[in-house]
């Protein structure tokens, strides 16, 4: 059973992103703020959360789900008072507590494992995680004694001239001893002008008391808080170039990384390769052996291996080994390909089930259509669904051929091995094996120019 515990604030309103959504429900590549700590917490092995919510709570708790247990901070009074709330929440076992905010999605596990470890070497009641900053301009600045460890946290309004020039600064993580943290909470005053409790107070505290307090350094791109949308577009290229990076270790090749963007947790086969200003999103899986793109956009989509796809528009759909989609196809929610089915360009498809070796070569609308084995669809078909009350289904059986500029009225089915005539409207049933026809006879009228112009 793990000892150790993480408690996440995620409470604030983010004024600075200027929005109605909670900040931490901000997405960045494609996944909220808060998602990235939590995976991370998981990931260094801490398995008991505490959430603390206030601004849009209810919404927090639908996004993130049950695994978790959520504490109401009404009102906000700052970070201490957050955290005082939280820890009759945690479990009593866990003696150890990671304290993080619910908006630093560049947080890694092995910096959080390496913040407990440090803590717990230094014998320390607490050990803050910090980063060292070109520019310290507004941060809270980190004092060291002699030994090392943390003499103070001076605000950068506090400051003296020597101390603005200390470049390491805090980040607002921590890891604390449970008991040291509970004693020092109890005398925690609201003594600013805020009327807050200040986490930060608590690090001045635990040395009053005789507990030491160290500090670990990590890397600046882990470290940044989101506040702003610059700070927010700042963090999605780097969480989009990591994506890249990911994929292309496990044998993706990747064109132009800086222009293909990747969601978390896309997952992607070897062999494949993405050409550039491609977007893969949300739970999309691609397999082996694909070619995607140029200029595609995935969005929970589900590709088998083989598959070749370009500058086409797929969401919530999913295509079978070795099919070949585009270029400018539009399959919307719901469609299905077997293997080895042709979508050709400008094709649009909605709640379609094709069956393998199937073609829809271009130029057609398709659907609430199932679609049988190596049928082909011819140019400028339509699926005639909606009836301007309710949607009706076309039904297309095994190797029938759908010609030309063909209206399918639904509900419809044309049998096995039927054809239908170019240009026909079918408005009843064909049987397998018939050719439907639905035209006017052609007329010709001879010298008709020569009248005309007469």
């Amino acid at each position: 059973m793990s000892t150790t515990a993480a408690v996440i604030l995620a409470a604030g309103q983010g004024k600075r992103m200027k929005s109605a959504l909670p900040k931490v429900l901000h997405r960045c590549a494609g996944v909220p703020l808060i998602r990235y700590v939590l995976d991370a917490v998981a990931a260094a092995g801490v398995t008991s959360v505490v959430i603390v919510i206030g601004t849009g709570a209810a919404q927090v708790r639908e996004a993130m789900g049950d695994g978790y247990r959520y504490v109401l901070q009404e009102p906000q009074r700052g970070t201490g008072d957050a955290v005082a709330k939280a820890l009759p929440q945690v479990a009593p076992e866990c003696r150890d507590l990671l304290v993080l905010c619910g908006d630093t999605p560049l947080l890694t596990p092995a910096s959080l494992s390496r913040l407990l470890a440090t803590r717990r070497e230094a014998s320390a009641g607490a050990c803050i995680l910090t980063s060292v900053f070109d520019d310290p301009s507004g941060y809270g600045r980190i004092v060291r004694d002699a030994s090392g460890l943390v003499a103070a946290i001076v605000e950068d309004g506090d400051a003296t001239l020597e101390q603005r020039k200390i470049r390491e600064i805090n980040t607002g993580a921590y890891s604390f001893e449970r008991e040291a943290l509970e004693e020092a909470l109890s005398g925690l005053r609201p003594d600013n002008s805020q009327g807050e409790y200040y986490l930060t107070d608590v690090i001045e505290t635990l040395r009053q008391y005789g507990r030491p307090v160290a500090a670990m350094a990590a890397p600046p791109a882990e470290t940044a808080g989101i506040n702003t949308r610059r700070e927010l577009a700042a963090a999605e290229h780097i969480l989009r170039r990591w994506e890249c990076e990911r994929l292309m270790d496990a044998g993706v090749t990747i064109i132009d990384p800086a222009v293909t963007y990747i969601d978390h947790g896309v997952e992607v086969g070897r062999d494949t390769v993405i050409y550039p200003f491609c977007f893969l999103e949300g739970a999309t899986r691609v397999g082996e052996g694909c070619v995607v793109g140029p200029g595609t956009r995935l969005v929970d989509t589900d590709l088998g291996s083989g598959v070749t796809v370009q500058y086409s528009l797929l969401i919530r759909s999913t295509a079978g080994n070795g099919c070949q989609i585009g270029p400018y196809a539009y399959m919307r929610p719901g469609t299905e390909l077997a293997e080895r089915v042709k979508v050709g360009d400008f094709v649009e498809l909605k709640q379609v089930q094709v069956g393998p070796g199937s073609k829809i070569p271009h130029l057609s609308y398709v659907g609430d259509a199932v679609i049988g084995a190596g049928v082909n669809v011819g140019a400028g078909t339509i699926t005639c669904n909606y009836d301007g009350f309710s949607k009706h289904r076309t039904q297309i059986g095994d190797g029938a051929f759908i010609g030309s500029n063909t209206n399918l009225v639904a509900p419809v089915s044309i049998g096995a091995e039927a054809v239908t005539g170019a240009g026909s409207t079918i408005t009843r049933d064909v049987p397998d094996g018939s050719l439907a026809v639905e035209r006017s006879r052609q007329k010709v009228v001879p010298g008709w120019s020569q009248k005309k112009r007469s």
